[in-house]
């Protein structure tokens, strides 16, 4: 298994580098000529204009997990969100509140990121985001199975006088592996077995999109070509401004002056035997004038940039209609645009991110479902909870009161049972109405009292078996 995973790792590294390359601005350089001088080379590293991490950054940045919902309750109903749930705890304790995203950057970008589960030598049961560019797993079925067989994880790669040093798990044991490199399969060496504690590999795979083939794709490689048609276009557009934006002042019949000696005025002649002529310096601000009648002044005109202008903003369209992306979030023009004119420019992100946030919540779920059993908690086969992503769409607090006000008026639904749409709003926040409204409510509090004062009836003792 070591060396199979580690010749997945060899196998996609290269890929996989071309993507982080990509995100980082590290681009193929445009097309130029052989003969380039330095002036060239330097126009085509400044017309790189990387914007793969805005396509991963939109995306990622409505991606929030807010709260989890277990299963169903004894009584067949779903159990209400809360802060104060084991599997909410371990969220907690393993501070994915901000590592979270991480883990949905590095599988939007890279196509797939991975968690390992596990219990800290404190006895606590955390969760930590894995690269993809150190990390593999297979699948018996990569297409359909979420748990792999086996994972495994560098955590120090190779060098010149050390070794490189892994971490296996597969169904019970986890084991370490040094390694000399991702290529010598004999270098290999596994160690250390010992028993995690889960039924099952504790790593979950988190994937951006999984073809039939169990292929995962993310946002960067479908884009690298336009990327790369968009930093070409640019650097053309540098090299016209640069070298032809403005007019050239020309003469004809005029030879120019010439240096002469201070003290005899003779004309200076440099080592051929020919005058040596004076700089002139010429700008906007001074006039060329000639005495002879036969010189000419002329000018030659500038080479028009709209053509290169419009060009790159082409492309930079057919990058926001191919990755899905609202053009005013990559073009920046928002002016004169209605509230149904954005909502339709970003229906087609919208879908993507709901596709997003489906395969990532059954993965969450997975998680949580490992550290129960880690955790030793009955929720271990809790196949019905869901995570409750925040609802980060772009709509004012006025608008949304007002489309839950009709909610309310027109369809009866409860008041408690829409606090969960209202833009921003933490799992915190709502406990805390929900506090507030009980102690605004004097039936409630008299029940509540009623009931605390009623002692429970003691319960039947269960006669022995024969």
């Amino acid at each position: 298994m070591a060396q199979q995973l580690l010749a997945v790792l060899n196998r996609d590294g290269a890929r996989l580098r071309r993507i982080d390359d990509y995100l980082h601005g590290r681009h193929a350089d445009p097309y130029m000529p052989p003969q380039a001088d330095d002036e060239y080379r330097l126009l085509a590293h400044r017309a790189v204009s990387n914007w793969m991490p805005l396509l991963v950054s939109t995306p990622a940045q409505s991606l929030y997990v807010d709260g989890f919902r277990p299963g169903a309750t004894g009584q067949g109903l779903p159990a209400e969100a809360s802060s104060t749930t084991a599997e909410w705890a371990h969220w907690q304790r393993s501070r994915l509140d901000a590592r979270q995203a991480a883990v949905y950057r590095g599988a939007l970008t890279y196509g797939h990121a991975f968690t390992v589960t596990e219990r800290s030598r404190a006895g606590q049961v955390r969760t930590k985001g894995l690269s993809a560019l150190r990390t593999a797993a297979l699948y018996e079925d990569a297409a359909n199975d979420d748990t792999p067989y086996a994972a495994l994880t560098v955590t120090a790669w190779p060098s010149a006088d050390t070794t490189g040093r892994a971490r296996l798990w597969d169904a019970r044991h986890e084991y370490a592996v040094t390694f000399k490199s991702l290529e010598d399969k004999k270098g290999i060496t596994v160690s250390d077995a010992r028993r995690h504690g889960s039924s099952e590999c504790p790593v979950t795979r988190f994937s951006a999109s999984v073809d039939l083939e169990g292929r995962t794709v993310g946002v960067i490689e479908p884009m690298i070509a336009l990327q790369d048609r968009i930093n070409q276009t640019i650097f053309d557009l540098l090299l016209s401004q640069t070298y032809g934006s403005t007019k050239v002042r020309t003469v004809t019949g005029m030879a120019p002056p010439v240096q002469r000696d201070p003290e005899t005025g003779e004309t200076v002649l440099n080592s051929a035997g020919q005058p040596i002529p004076l700089a002139i310096n010429h700008n906007a601000k001074r006039f060329l004038f000639a005495e002879d009648p036969d010189v000419k002044f002329g000018s030659l005109d500038e080479t028009p940039l709209d053509g290169f202008i419009n060009s790159v903003d082409m492309s930079i369209r057919h990058l926001a209609a191919v990755s899905q992306t609202p053009p005013h979030h990559l073009l920046g023009q928002i002016a004169n645009l209605s509230a149904e004119a954005l909502l339709a420019a970003e229906q087609a992100l919208s879908r993507k991110i709901a596709e997003y946030r489906v395969g990532f919540g059954e993965a969450w779920e997975r998680v949580f479902r490992l550290a129960a059993e880690l955790a030793g908690h009955a929720s271990a086969d809790d196949y019905h909870g869901e995570v409750i992503w925040r609802d980060m769409e772009s709509r004012s607090l006025a608008q949304a009161a007002d489309a839950l006000g009709k909610l309310r008026e027109q369809l009866g639904i409860p008041a408690r049972g829409l606090w969960r749409r209202v833009p921003g709003v933490t799992q915190n926040e709502i406990e805390d109405w929900e506090q507030h409204a009980e102690d605004e409510d004097p039936v409630g509090q008299l029940a509540t009292a009623l009931r605390r004062a009623t002692p429970e009836p003691a319960a039947r003792p269960v006669p022995a078996a024969a």
